[in-house]
This record gives structure tokens, sequence and C-alpha cells, in this order.
């Protein structure tokens, strides 16, 4: 049988993708092109309309090139409007969320139908794509899934639930199959990353699962992706500033820099206490990339509050933007606030920012102009990812997942 997966939105999707591509490999699943596949499995986003209509149009758009693909959906979008999916065309299975972990019954279900094309799944188990495949060199780990806190804007808590940590030995068998298959990079990812342990039965934290993974022997960088700035502790900072092990970079999602604006986000956090967090990482980490989300035309973002985050997004040390236009998400408190800001105010806004984030970018590699960083080799050895996050393209083609040291 051949396979094609298509991901949609974070890091926790990605990683979940990987663990579907792996569940199919094992079973003798072969990977190909959308439009020759048997099985397309689409691992939906919802967390704006836009991600919405993007699985839509690639279902559709695959459907109509392949004609006799099946189609199975999983993800947030799928989890929150399962009928409205199950609708599209060839789609065989709906798989919310909340069921990802029991997909390898979904797969044998597809395959008890393909007349000996699927293996039974008594293959390789506990194999690990190795790197390269599907164009990935590091290695992507949920960790935990779900959330607790109450974004009013956020619509995530619905399609992922609570939060949910996974169990220690779990993670660390993990890293080792990922480093036993030759991944040298593994990012560290999940709905709430900061939540993670809290819910285990011996409680646990975030910070005891870094200190354990930043004592491995192996010649490996962990990366911790999107981190809530009131789960980034002066304690975690610390160790990532003193590790070779782990990568100076972080992503601390603002949203907001009005604090008014946060207060009606429900965000549990002010911007004098995120300006402190980032200063600390700044002073104890010079080099470190600090990326950062903001959402534009929140409901009752005044011309004032807009000003009051141009402001303060300037004045902060990050090093990347993402900016993100509000997008209504049914059953969100946000979705029935009055004062909703007009399309077209949005966009200017979002345009405003995204100009402030491409000068914060070329400044923070200006600043590393004339050092050299540790870096892995990319996209078939033509460029390089830095240890703190900056994208090099190499002048002479190296292997694909080395180390490599790139000047600046």
């Amino acid at each position: 049988m051949k396979y094609s997966v298509i991901t949609f939105g974070c890091r926790v999707n990605q990683a979940d993708s990987l663990q579907i591509e792996d569940s199919l490999r094992q079973r003798g699943a072969e990977a190909s092109r959308p439009d020759d596949a048997d099985v397309l499995v689409v691992n939906s986003c919802s967390v704006t309309a836009s991600a919405d209509q993007g699985a839509r149009q690639a279902v559709r758009r695959v459907v109509r090139a392949n004609p006799d693909v099946r189609v199975v959906v999983t993800g947030c979008y799928a989890s929150r409007c399962p009928d409205e999916v199950a609708a599209l065309p060839n789609v065989i299975h709906v798989v919310p969320n909340r069921l990802k972990d029991t997909f390898a019954d979904v797969l044998n279900a597809i395959g008890a139908g393909d007349a000996g094309r699927f293996a039974s799944g008594e293959g390789p188990c506990g194999t690990t794509l190795e790197p390269g495949v599907a164009g990935r060199t590091a290695f992507t780990l949920r960790v935990q899934t779900g959330c607790d806190e109450p974004c009013s804007y956020c619509i995530i808590p619905r399609t992922r639930g609570a939060s949910q940590s996974r169990p220690r030995a779990a993670v660390l068998d993990d890293v080792a199959r990922a480093i036993a298959a030759g991944y040298k990079e593994i990012a560290l990812t999940g709905v709430h990353l900061g939540s993670y342990g809290r819910d285990l039965p011996v409680p646990s934290s975030l910070l005891d699962l870094v200190s354990e993974l930043a004592r491995r022997p192996e010649d490996v960088l962990f990366r911790i992706s999107s981190l809530e700035p009131m789960d980034c502790t002066p304690a975690l900072v610390r160790l990532i500033a003193g590790s070779p092990r782990l990568a100076p970079h972080l992503h601390l999602p603002l949203q907001h820099g009005s604090d008014r604006i946060l207060r009606a986000m429900k965000r549990p956090y002010t911007t004098a206490s995120y300006a402190r967090t980032v200063r600390q990482v700044r002073e104890l980490m010079p080099a470190a990339s600090i990326g950062t989300d903001l959402i534009v035309g929140f409901p009752g973002e005044s011309d004032e509050d807009f000003a009051r985050m141009i402001d303060y997004v300037g004045g902060l040390p990050v090093s990347h933007l993402h900016v993100f236009p509000y997008s209504d998400r049914p059953d969100t408190e946000a979705f029935r606030m009055p004062e909703k800001v007009p399309g077209a105010v949005v966009r200017e806004r979002a345009r405003a920012l995204r100009a402030i984030g491409e000068q914060k970018t070329r400044a923070f590699r200006a600043a590393q102009v004339g050092t050299e960083r540790r870096a892995l080799t990319v996209d078939d050895g033509l460029s390089a990812v830095t240890d703190n996050y900056l994208k090099v393209t190499l002048p002479v083609q190296q292997p694909r997942n080395q180390w490599v040291q790139v000047p600046l």
C-alpha cells in the first residue's frame, strides 16, 4: 500500500504525523506522492478559519487528481467538526485527537480491505523513521498534549482536551529510539509544553525532564519548542544557558503588547513580566534566538491598544515575530465579544507588525556576523540550521544530518 501524509498547523501535529508515518511503514506501507497514494492521511489544524479551509482544499485537490484514493482525516478540524469532515470526498475515517494514539487500529482496518497489499503489523515494531524521510532532519517528539488554560480566543482545549503528559519512561524510550535511528537533533513539543508532568501519577515538571535530557552522553541537541512565558522559569533558562545539549533558542508567545487586551485574552501574565523573562534570556544567552507570536485585531483592539503593541514590541530584544490576524472560532469566549475589528484594519496592522519583525530578524542576523556556530546540515546538505536557529546556505554541499561549524 502506498500512503501520503499532509500536515497542517503546529509542531504537535508534525510530531503526530511522524508517529502515524512510523505506524504505516511498520505495516509495510510505502511513502508516495498524494496523487499516486492508495491512502491519504490529512492531519488537520483548526486554529483559524483558513486552517479549516486548507484541509478541505487539500482533500478536494488530491481527490481530483487521484479519484481512487481513500482519505483519513485527523487533527483539530476533524475533532471540532467531524460530520463536516466526513462529508468531504473519499473520506473513509475521521479520527479525533483523543484517538490519535490508537491510529494503528484504523490502519489495520484499512489494511484488512487491501487484499494482501498491507502488512499485518507484525513487522519491525520499535523502528523509527530515519533522518531524511519526508524531508525531516530533526526528530519532533510530542511529550504532552491538551491544555487547561482558559484563553478566550482559543479552540484548542476543546479539540485537544485537558492537559495530558506522556510518562517519563515513554519519552526517554522514544529519545533513545530516535538517537539510535541516527537523529542528532530532537525538538520537544506539546500543546502546553510547560505543564509537562503536573498530571502524572508521580508529579514531575518540564525542568525535571529537560535536566535529565541535558545529562545524556550522546552528541545530540535538544530544542524546546513553543513555551508559554509563565513557564519559562529562571531555573529553566539557567539550565539551557549552561548545557551544550540544549539549544539556545526559545519561542515565547506574547500574543499582544497591551495589558488591557492580554486581560481580555485571559493570558496569565503582563507585558512587564514578559519583558523581564525575555531580558533574562538575553542576559544569560546573548546569542539566543527568541521568537514570539502576536495576534492582531482581537475584538475591542483600539488604535491605542495597537500603538502600545507597536511601541512595546519594538523595544523587545526578540529575533522573530509570527503575526496572526485574529480569527473568530465558534464556541470560544472571544467569538461572542462585540467590537470586532474590520478586516482591512486587521490586515494593515498585521503588515505593520510584520515589518517590525523583518527588521528584528535582520538585526539579529547582523549581530551574529563574525561569529561561528555549530549547525546541523539539512536540505540534502545544501544548507544548515545553527543551534540558535539561523538557516545558513553552505558554500559546498555536505552530507545531510551532519554537525558542521559555520561562520556567520
